[in-house]
């Protein structure tokens, strides 16, 4: 007689299961690919449809696909927020399209930027005379507020520029005794307000008067006027 089946020898042998990337068709996994290779900088539809000469249709379907396998996500680019950008799961957009940390959604976080000018301003009153290194010390031991140099940096241009504060060099005597001859301070200047209310001038009642980022502004730049939804806005609302 022959030998029974056993029920182990009659189970099918399973299979390895497929990563999402390995059950894509051919079309979904050539845009998948276009959109990896721009990395953290992102892609625009249109340029997936001109780069791939596909249809609307087609590229529209096949990204409809990769976002349900959450193989790729939309990004808003600060710079063109009407335009729907792509890219990798696996990528964080880079400063260029997000904005950095001044932006959260492709929206300028005003909160957090008036938040540091506070506290960079209640150091520097305090103190009367103040240096670079000190406020960033003394705002990361007083504060939850997470923060580089590089933001500390641009939130002090920021004030130098509304006259909130000033650029002084210590003398060594006096309020300076604490400080070298030559080394470069702050002090408050004539736009802080001190038992006036806020100050409101030219440069304050524009966005880019808080705008940190303001220094990095030109006209044909990454950030530039003519790509500023918040100048755009303000122009908008001038009656002339």
């Amino acid at each position: 007689m022959s030998r029974p089946a056993t029920t182990s020898s009659l189970k099918r042998k399973k299979t390895e299961p497929k990563s999402l990337s390995d059950a894509l068709g051919d079309t979904d996994q050539r845009v998948l690919e276009v959109i990896k290779d721009t990395k953290d900088m992102g892609i625009w539809t249109r340029d997936i449809k001109n780069k791939m000469k596909l249809t609307d249709h087609v590229v529209t379907k096949s990204l409809k696909s990769l976002l349900a396998k959450k193989l790729i996500k939309e990004v808003v680019n600060i710079q063109n927020k009407a335009r729907k950008h792509y890219m990798a799961v696996e990528f964080e957009p880079s400063k260029e399209v997000s904005g950095g940390a001044w932006y959260v959604e492709g929206k300028l976080d005003t909160k957090f930027i008036n938040d540091l000018k506070n506290i960079c301003m209640t150091i520097i009153g305090r103190q009367k005379v103040a240096t670079f290194e000190g406020i960033y010390d003394l705002l990361k031991k007083v504060t939850k507020v997470e923060c580089t140099e590089q933001h500390v940096g641009e939130i002090l241009n920021s004030m130098l520029l509304e006259n909130e504060i000033i650029e002084v060099k210590s003398t060594g005597w006096g309020e300076y005794h604490s400080f070298p001859v030559g080394t470069l301070c702050y002090r408050l200047g004539s736009g802080a307000g001190l038992g006036k209310g806020a100050r409101v001038g030219a440069m304050a009642s524009i966005p880019c008067g808080m705008c940190p980022r303001i220094n990095q502004c030109t006209p044909d730049g990454v950030i530039s006027p003519a790509t500023c939804e918040y100048y755009k806005k303000w122009l908008s609302d001038l009656n002339f």
